[in-house]
């Protein structure tokens, strides 16, 4: 893994300066800057709108008593998309716009839950919830609380005026 991050943070910026260089040299230094600034401007504004579609998903999921998993991841993928979009280079702009096609988004995110199971108070599993087959609210139609039980024990420490819990 250590080796991965190592090649990805050494080797993808150094092939990105390869690529700047290499286009630079057959469209020209301004014209090469200005296509990477266009790519950020227009990646921004796409972010920004798909991210409001976003956030009114996770609202809508809230507002039901559901956890708001899949849009949650959805978010976090846009914002790496925004992240990939403003950072100057050409693969990092292709990775970054693949990122804002909402279904490989959201067909990313649903694989990131299959893969996390989490029981919820209900009994059914969170990507069986997430993936709208579980029932995700009680009779009452709200959205199961949970209930935690247990015993406590309270441990005094010796108080000064406090005769009875005095050890000899």
């Amino acid at each position: 893994m250590a080796l991965r991050l190592l090649i990805l943070f050494i080797a993808l910026p150094i092939i990105e300066l390869f690529l700047l260089i290499k286009i630079g040299g057959v469209i020209g230094f301004f014209p090469t800057i200005a296509l990477v600034i266009l790519t950020a401007v227009i990646g921004s504004q796409l972010v920004r709108r798909q991210g409001l579609t976003v956030l009114a998903r996770i609202r809508e999921s809230q507002a039901r008593g559901e956890m708001p998993a899949l849009p949650m991841l959805d978010g976090a993928a846009l914002l790496l998309a925004g992240f990939m979009l403003l950072t100057p280079g050409f693969i990092s702009d292709a990775l970054g716009f693949v990122l804002l096609v909402p279904g490989l988004r959201q067909q990313i995110a649903r694989r990131l839950v299959s893969k996390v199971v989490i029981m919820t108070p209900a009994g059914a599993s969170a990507n069986e919830r997430y993936a709208g087959r579980g029932s995700g609210t009680s009779s009452s139609g709200r959205a199961p609380q949970s209930v935690i039980e247990g015993d406590y024990e309270r441990k005094n420490t010796d108080t000064p005026g406090d005769e009875n819990d005095r050890r000899d």
